[in-house]
């Protein structure tokens, strides 16, 4: 009897801004001593400039389309944990691009821990710069919540647990994913 075992080597983190991609994604990246890529920031160096400078002088398609080069750059690495951008999952062609080699880990959080963190972060968000951010906040999760809920190999919610907890249980999550643990 053989048992073949998805040898993906990424893991890709997708969730609403605030559920901890990057924090968690630094914890499991050191458990699995693999290398943490953060999407945002490969996508600032790839324009030379930041977020909100891309948003403001190109606007969101321009960076949508940065986000799809990036990806796709991305998903050709093995051993990764992949922190990715909030709304990667807006093109199905990033999913399927990050699914090749990489189990999709579905973060989630409460919505009043997404607005406390949200808020409490002083960078610039800039879908959420209008004038009642709770409610920009509420509207945009809603949206994205399907795509978020189709493009998850596994959904873990963090609202209880710390950084550590969480990048465990993601950790024996995969195994049963592959059929490791049983």
């Amino acid at each position: 009897m053989y048992i073949i075992i998805n040898m993906k080597t990424n893991i890709a983190l997708i969730g609403f801004m605030g559920t901890g991609k990057t924090t968690i994604g630094r914890a499991l990246a050191g458990k699995l001593r693999k290398t943490l890529v953060e999407m945002d920031s490969l996508i600032e160096k790839e324009a030379g400039k930041s977020i909100p400078q891309i948003f403001q002088d190109d606007g969101e398609i321009a960076f949508r389309e940065l986000e799809i080069d990036v990806t796709k750059e991305v998903a050709k690495g093995e051993n990764q944990v992949i922190a990715c951008g909030g709304g990667i999952v807006l093109n199905k062609i990033n999913i399927d691009r990050l699914g090749q080699n990489a189990i999709i880990v579905l973060l989630t959080v409460s919505f009043d821990i997404i607005e406390k963190r949200v808020t409490a972060d002083k960078s610039i968000r800039p879908l959420l710069n209008k004038g009642n951010k709770a409610q920009a906040i509420k509207e945009l999760m809603e949206f994205r919540q399907p795509f978020y809920e189709r493009a998850a190999d596994i959904q873990i919610d963090s609202s209880n647990l710390g950084i550590e907890a969480t990048a465990d249980m993601i950790i024996n999550r995969i195994k049963e994913y592959e059929g490791i643990n049983k």
